[in-house]
């Protein structure tokens, strides 16, 4: 039977100007309208690529009501085909872990996969979402009033609504780095602050529990309607397993996407009820999930294949690192050289760094060049741009 559903680019504002569209994710959620291409409304150049390779305007699977970019970094972004009742799965297994549902604070873009659920998650439980502006980026000042907002909220009964937000590993750090004291506090009194998109460093970790932060570690992407394993552990109907060849990471249940719609007949999708990652991981003896790196950025130093995140991880138990991205380029003598760039809370050397990986992993892991940089610029999604650093070390912008 040929599709009747219609796919619509739907511009997603950033700030309060997004609460115009609560009513049109509500429709969504009811499995009623159109698909949705959430696109960013602040930015034409990517609502143009997304709307080439997306191609709203024409019919769509029947069961697809929302199509999320992935974010591009190697490529054309894919589109992932997510229909509501996967949507309402993720939304139930979140609640389930948590605690139960309750109202959101929107510190995230509205038009990716983490901010997405921010907004439907509140909206379902009945709630509109609290939206903390970002589209001149995060203030952590801004928290206070925000979290009063959320947490003020009653429910019909007269009880306290629980009350959780989202955020990627940068915004606390940026907290705890930069913020006023009331911002901790405001986190502190969420019942949950979600921290997904990269990996966060032990030391951030440990501030947010000496905080008295309640951090769910959350793992998975637009293809599993956002975070689909939390601290490790799969939510109630995620399926995992761990490729015996490749260590890969492969994620079934309620919550996949139907498949890319602008990649039918994708490998990730081949095995039917399974979603391939492109990450590999382990689980522990505790049956948690450690996921190790990703597979398609792994380098070849030497004849000896290197994750990248690997060291990332290391270098982010450096009590001086706030946040770091490794990458590899051309090397003569290696194939690959490893390079990284850091930005720093307090006063580290290169060489300290690369001594410190040394210790932890071996000297054939150590960059070769550490830079101190001010800011990690990030894709639109809020992962860092590991092209662009890759690049700028090439070209010796960076680290030169």
């Amino acid at each position: 039977m040929p599709a009747t559903r219609e796919l619509r680019t739907l511009p997603v504002p950033g700030g309060p100007a997004v609460a115009e569209l609560f009513p049109t994710f509500e429709q969504l959620l009811a499995d009623r309208g159109p698909a949705l291409l959430p696109v960013p409304a602040d930015d034409p150049a990517r609502t143009l690529l997304l709307e080439r390779t997306q191609r709203p305007g024409e019919p769509i699977d029947d069961r697809a009501a929302l199509v999320v970019s992935t974010s591009g970094s190697t490529g054309d972004p894919k589109g992932a085909m997510l229909s509501a009742a996967a949507l309402a799965a993720s939304a139930s297994a979140t609640d389930v872990f948590l605690g139960g549902p309750g109202r959101w604070l929107l510190a995230l873009p509205g038009h990716h996969i983490a901010g997405l659920q921010v907004i439907l998650r509140s909206l379902r439980a009945g709630h509109e979402p609290v939206v903390v502006d970002v589209t001149g980026g995060f203030d952590p000042a801004a928290l206070p009033d925000a979290v009063a907002a959320c947490t003020g909220s009653q429910t019909n009964a007269g009880g306290a609504t629980r009350a959780y937000t989202s955020l990627v590993p940068g915004q606390l750090a940026k907290v705890f780095d930069e913020g006023p004291p009331e911002a901790v506090a405001a986190l502190a009194s969420l019942d949950a602050v979600l921290l997904g998109g990269a990996a966060a460093a032990p030391v951030l970790l440990a501030r947010a529990a000496r905080a008295g932060i309640r951090v769910v570690r959350t793992y998975g992407m637009s293809e599993t309607a956002g975070g689909c394993v939390y601290d490790g552990l799969p939510l109630d109907g995620v399926e995992m397993e761990i490729d015996d060849d490749e260590g890969r990471v492969w994620l079934a249940g309620p919550q996949l996407a139907l498949g890319y719609r602008n990649a039918p007949g994708h490998p990730a999708f081949a095995r039917q009820g399974w979603f391939r990652t492109d990450d590999a991981g382990r689980v522990g003896e505790d049956g948690r999930l450690r996921i190790l790196g990703r597979l398609d950025e792994a380098l070849s130093v030497g004849g000896l294949t290197l994750l990248p995140q690997a060291v990332e991880d290391a270098l982010r138990r450096h009590a001086a690192v706030v946040d770091v991205v490794v990458v590899g380029i051309p090397d003569a003598r290696l194939g690959t050289l490893p390079v990284a760039a850091v930005t720093l809370r307090s006063t580290a050397t290169p060489d300290e760094l690369r001594a410190h990986v040394t210790a932890l992993l071996g000297a054939h892991s150590a960059p070769g060049v550490v830079a101190v940089v001010d800011t990690l610029p990030t894709l639109p999604g809020g992962k860092v741009d590991r092209r662009a650093f890759a690049a700028g070390f090439v070209d010796g912008t960076i680290g030169g």
